[in-house]
């Protein structure tokens, strides 16, 4: 049981301070919106949305526009139809409780997935992934698709930091051969920054964590949570920071 209420109290969706659960900036995601596009009366889906806040935000561009947000775990659903009712947007913007893998929806003008790849299981999860999306879209519609890369060979504490083999990963290159072999076609392609992943990891489970350890000293849990940061740290700052990054494609069905 410790163990689940350690990842309760690092998890994403408590932390207010994270706007969005991946490395991205204001600008960052202003630009991806525009690249996306959406029309008047759009009907959007976010597989593995989290809260939702980029489908939330994508939706609010569009006059009529609508967003399905699929996802499971029941605290960022619980945020995103918070956030949804508070911003007037409970009738554009539903959640489902359903596992990405399972949503048959299709006829979107948008589809989005950012890092929710392991929502589809086995050794070609961003394949699957890619299938969904494209399939989740109508012909001349769009896709977001977040997904990890290597932006170089990974070294052993790499891989180990992100508890990754080497090939669970490719390249930039590879990625976006894997869209157009699905029959998408990259209309603008960035990477999440150093900037970026610092902020998200300062203010997301390390920070988050951290925060929670000083202000709670005496808690039967502080020896396990402090530990749970320092492998966060250690993961980050001495594995993966300078090799990781996630990769955010815009692409045309």
């Amino acid at each position: 049981m410790s163990a689940e209420e350690v990842r309760a109290i690092v998890a994403a969706p408590g932390n207010d301070r994270l706007v969005w659960n991946t490395p991205l900036s204001e600008e960052h995601a202003a630009r991806l919106i525009a690249a996306c596009d959406p029309a008047p009366g759009a009907r959007i889906a976010d597989l593995g949305s989290g809260w939702g806040e980029l489908l939330m935000r994508l939706v609010q561009s569009a006059p009529g526009a609508t967003g399905d947000g699929v996802e499971t775990d029941p605290d960022a659903v619980a945020r995103g139809r918070k956030l949804a009712g508070e911003r007037g947007l409970a009738d554009r913007v539903r959640f489902h409780p359903t596992p990405a893998a399972e949503w048959t929806e299709d006829g979107y003008d948008l589809a989005v997935s950012i890092g929710s790849s392991h929502a589809w299981p086995g050794a070609t999860a961003r394949e699957s992934t890619a299938n969904a999306l494209t399939a989740a879209v109508r012909l001349g519609g769009r896709v977001l698709f977040g997904e990890g890369i290597w932006q170089r060979e990974p070294t052993p504490a790499a891989l180990e930091g992100i508890g990754a083999e080497p090939g669970d990963f490719g390249s930039l290159l590879e990625l976006i051969r894997l869209a157009e072999s699905v029959g998408l076609r990259a209309l603008q392609v960035t990477v999440a920054d150093e900037r970026e992943w610092d902020l998200f990891e300062s203010e997301g489970p390390i920070g988050r964590g951290q925060r929670w350890a000083l202000a709670n000293p005496d808690h039967p849990l502080h020896a396990e949570v402090t530990a749970e940061i320092d492998a966060r740290r250690t993961g980050y700052y001495g594995g993966y920071r300078s090799s990781f990054t996630l990769a955010y494609l815009v692409l045309s069905a």
